[in-house]
Parts: C-alpha cells; structure tokens; sequence
C-alpha cells in the first residue's frame, strides 16, 4: 500500500486525466472513453482484473455494452474497439500486440472492427499507479463517480453494477432455450449489422456452455479435463459450422478433446443421428493412442436430453463433412 500523501497525489494525477480525455466534441462528446473506464473499474471491482492487463473478456465486454445502453443518449455507435485502441493517446494506457503485429500506429484504420481488434492487439497495459488506485475500494469508486459525474451528468442514476452479469445471463437462456431458427434470424441480422460485440459475446457462451453442459469431458472417450483455475480443457464444437448455419444454440454443439475436435471439423470422425461414432477409413493412425478403438460406440450425451445434439444437424456432418 502506497503512503497516503502519494496515493492522493495518484489519485488527483487520474482525476485530472479523466476530466481531459481526448474525445471528440463535434457531435456531442463521444462516450467512448469514458464508458470504457467505467467498465475497467467495474471489472476490478467484479475480479475480473486484478494487475495492470486488460483483456477483452466477455465480461468486460458485456460491461461495455450494458453501460452503454444505460448512460449513452447521444447518436454514437456502440464500439468498444473505439476507445480500447485510441485510448493509448492518453499516456496511461498502452497497447500489447500479438506476434506478428509490431506496428500498431499503422493500424488505426482497421480498429473500427472488433474482430480486428481481436485479432492484432492482445491486451492493453495501465500504469501501476492507476492499477494501485483501482484495486482500493475507497479510491476505485471516487474514480467511478467522476466519471459518472462528469460525462453523464443526466442518466448517472441508471447506473448499475449488476447489468453486465445479466447481459451473460440472458445471452445464455437464449443458448439454452432459444429455437435454432430464431436464434439463427438473430445471429444473420446481428452479422448484417456487424454488431462484432454481440457475435463475440454469443460465440464465448456456446464455448463456455458446451463443456459444462457435457460435464467437461469429451461425448466420445469420456475424458474430463479442467485445469485448477476451473477453466475446462474440453472443445465446444459446431456440427454445423457457424459460418454455414449462423447457429449457437446448444443442440447444434457438442464437446469433444482437442484431437477429436480437429479430427471431427476435417471429417475423419462424425457422430450418427443415432449417436455412434464413425471413424474414415482414410483416416490413419500410429502409436499407442487409437481413436479406431472408438468406432461404433455411442457417445456419451447431456443428462437432459432437450440438450443432445440435434440429429439433422449430425446427418448433414455426415454427409457433407465425413470423408
């Protein structure tokens, strides 16, 4: 813990660059940065940050996106890669690249995009100061208010700090509940739209919900595999690929290890409508792990049945895909 002489002069330091963020003013003051930082602190507060790295997870994501529905009033658009790469003018953030993306000052042009945000930068970096600042409830939540106070004078009352969790929420009852041919309209319109947030936000809870719904443990050999952080290492896999049914609703997904996952998407395995395994003949194999051993046994499927794959979808795998 910093000395409190050097903590408030921290906090005045990010309170003055908070109050100066560089928006733009044309059009009403864009809200971009500051709904970002409210969603960064939001996050420490909720655990999902804890050190100087921040990532694009779906919650902090889903954050953005709540708090934007409930503060924003202006015409602006709802993007998040907006402000997550331009906020690097402010001194206090920086950007990470992945391998293979050194030069991002070249790359402003293409932020406009979420996935090719996703796909060039890996993570920004605060300062330690700020971090420090983050991680101190009292400090955290004069940050908050400011911002609130400051850039949303009007709509402030509606904040709240449960909204992001019922964005995931709902995103899931529609996994779970949703028909395919809704969920579908849906997922086509939002792609239309290039609504980038939300696809990536539906996208990560049919990865998180297939595994658990199948307890973690691939549906063919029955190996269940977490890691002590409780993060699943079994694949959620489409039967039909997404970009061919727009569909991520549960029954066109099933989890398999990751050497069947690869096996399943390049056709050398597939699963029948009445749920048994076949193995190509083109497929060959050496050494001591066989996945022939596997062919014609049936798989091992959710305790709710409204939940098993669906077996048009295992038809078409079977006769589109499996070689």
């Amino acid at each position: 813990m910093l000395p409190c002489s050097v903590m408030k002069a921290s906090l005045e330091k990010y309170l003055k660059a908070f109050k100066k963020l560089r928006v733009d003013r044309s059009h009403g003051v864009a809200p971009h940065k500051p709904i970002l930082l409210i969603s960064v602190i939001q996050s420490f507060n909720a655990g999902i940050f804890s050190n100087s790295n921040v990532y694009l997870t779906p919650e902090f994501v889903a954050f953005f996106k709540a708090n934007w529905s409930t503060l924003v009033t202006t015409n602006h658009d709802c993007r998040i890669s907006y402000p997550f790469y331009y906020m690097k003018s402010e001194g206090f953030w920086a950007l990470i690249p992945k391998d293979g993306f050194s030069d991002l000052e070249k790359m402003g042009s293409l932020m406009k995009s979420f996935a090719n945000l996703k796909a060039v930068v890996d993570h920004a970096q605060l300062e330690t100061d700020l971090v420090v600042l983050l991680k101190d409830s009292h400090c955290n939540q004069m940050l908050l208010r400011f911002l609130l106070d400051e850039y949303f004078p009007v709509t402030k009352s509606h904040f709240s700090n449960q909204s992001a969790s019922s964005i995931i929420e709902n995103l899931k009852n529609n996994f779970l509940n949703e028909p395919p041919n809704e969920y579908q309209k849906r997922s086509r319109k939002l792609i239309d739209q290039k609504e980038d947030e939300e696809i990536y936000l539906r996208s990560s809870v049919f990865k998180r919900e297939i595994p658990r719904i199948y307890n973690n443990s691939c549906c063919i050999t029955g190996l269940r595999v977490e890691s002590l952080h409780n993060v699943s290492m079994i694949d959620a896999c489409h039967i039909v690929p997404f970009s061919e049914s727009y569909d991520d609703t549960v029954t066109n997904g099933i989890a398999f290890c990751p050497n069947l996952h690869r096996a399943f998407d390049r056709g050398f395995i597939t699963i029948t409508p009445d749920y048994t395994v076949r193995v190509s003949d083109q497929f060959l194999e050496e050494g001591g792990y066989s996945i022939k051993q596997y062919r014609g046994s049936k798989i091992h499927l959710p305790k709710n049945q409204k939940y098993w794959p669906r077996q048009e979808n295992l038809e078409w795998h079977g006769i589109r895909i499996f070689k």
